[in-house]
């Protein structure tokens, strides 16, 4: 083992660090991957993507994960396979991708593998006194080193429950590495599963920067994508789009405490399901009987959801400057209805992708997981520090391939 030690402290020196970033979120599109070329660390950290893509998932695979996903009642004997199957599958995509980028794995220094969250348990969810912040993300690291050759770090979310913290969003400690900016008050918005932002003031004031989740982003539209069309997802809104807004189901809808709580807080489907969205509606027995005109309604009715407590959200923050600037990513970035409804609830605020400031939205969550890794294996902590009144940790569990 010592050999590995030792190279793992030889990457660490290295003036420049090759790390594959890895992120599959709780849309259950597919894979992510960046390829990233990262020098330095903390506020010194500069980062280049040498090669991105997404694998999708097939509908298989996503039905088996589906059997344990955001569910209280499971087969405990599936979700313990799975940790060992996702973990392979991810290798998998690894080897073959490097591959076709004709990168050699042995350039690749780290893989930064974000698993697959299974389940999402925040105290203010599961209200039990006596029990912490919990979340739980599978795909083994130790299957992923041994698969690909390559050192792996996973596993980074419970080094920010054991500090205090709820295990999400992390994209807050990478965003505020690379993107922070005096002068101008950042909204670093990404519009996954579950939609959240990082603020970055443009104050530079590291004491009021943090991250939060801020509702349903894409989890209900494609729940009922799939429930009532048989479709992954509604593609460029076309279904929400073909159907009226229920304003008197919307006003229920956003009654749900959560969108009072504040700030910094973290949710997910767990909470935000389709059941509990349809519950005890004329959607939830009309729509089982295929009325599928309802159904565009329901539709449009949650992408509204979706763009109101976003924006809603974004306006509770103080701002520190005149400027402001939302840049967004995730998959709910290409939802053209989400978008112009999001501009709509902004008037006169600059919203521009991600790519405005050199990292493409549908890469940066994967870029965001290579630099925790490279936080991990060569950042400097200072004593004490803290960002979002958390310390300053680094995160994940280093897994060798021997």
């Amino acid at each position: 083992m010592k050999q590995h030690v030792e190279h793992l402290a030889t990457i660490a020196r290295k003036p420049s660090r090759m790390i594959l970033g890895l992120m599959s979120g709780t849309s259950l599109d597919g894979l992510d991957i960046a390829l990233c070329a990262l020098e330095g660390s903390g506020l010194d950290t500069r980062v280049r993507v040498l090669h991105f893509d997404t694998t999708p998932y097939d509908e298989p695979f996503r039905a088996e994960v589906h059997r344990v996903f955001a569910q209280k009642n499971i087969d405990f004997q599936h979700l313990v396979l799975l940790n060992v199957v996702i973990a392979e599958r991810h290798a998998a995509i690894v080897n073959a991708t490097l591959s076709r980028w004709g990168v050699p794995a042995g350039s690749v220094d780290l893989i930064a593998s974000h698993g697959q969250t299974v389940f999402h348990a925040p105290r203010h969810f599961h209200a039990l006194p006596d029990y912490p912040n919990a979340t739980l993300q599978i795909g083994d690291g130790d299957h992923i080193a041994r698969r690909t050759g390559i050192i792996t770090i996973s596993d980074f979310r419970q080094k920010h429950l054991a500090a205090g913290g709820e295990g999400a969003p992390l994209a807050l400690y990478g965003d505020y590495l690379l993107f922070s900016k005096k002068e101008e008050d950042r909204f670093l918005l990404n519009i996954g599963g579950i939609a959240n932002f990082t603020f970055l003031p443009g104050d530079g004031d590291p004491a009021k920067v943090f991250a939060t989740d801020t509702g349903p982003g894409n989890t209900l539209l494609d729940a009922a994508a799939r429930q009532f069309f048989g479709q992954p997802c509604d593609m460029d809104a076309r279904l929400a789009g073909a159907g009226q807004v229920d304003e008197a189901l919307l006003g229920r809808l956003k009654n749900h405490p959560y969108f009072a709580r504040a700030f910094p807080t973290t949710t997910g489907p767990e909470q935000f399901s389709l059941a509990w969205a349809v519950h005890d509606t004329k959607y939830e027995e009309n729509n089982a009987a295929g009325q599928h005109t309802d159904a565009c309604n329901l539709l449009a009715t949650l992408t509204r959801l979706t763009a109101d407590t976003i924006a809603e959200g974004i306006l509770r923050v103080p701002r520190t400057t005149e400027r402001a600037a939302v840049y967004r990513s995730g998959g709910g970035a290409h939802n053209p209805m989400l978008t112009a409804l999001l501009q709509e609830k902004l008037p006169g605020w600059e919203i521009q992708p991600m790519s405005a400031l050199g990292v493409h939205g549908d890469a940066k969550e994967a870029v965001l997981f290579a630099v925790l890794a490279n936080e991990t294996v060569a950042g400097q902590t200072t004593p004490g520090a803290q960002l979002a009144g958390l310390p300053l940790v680094g995160m994940g569990k280093v897994s060798f391939p021997g």
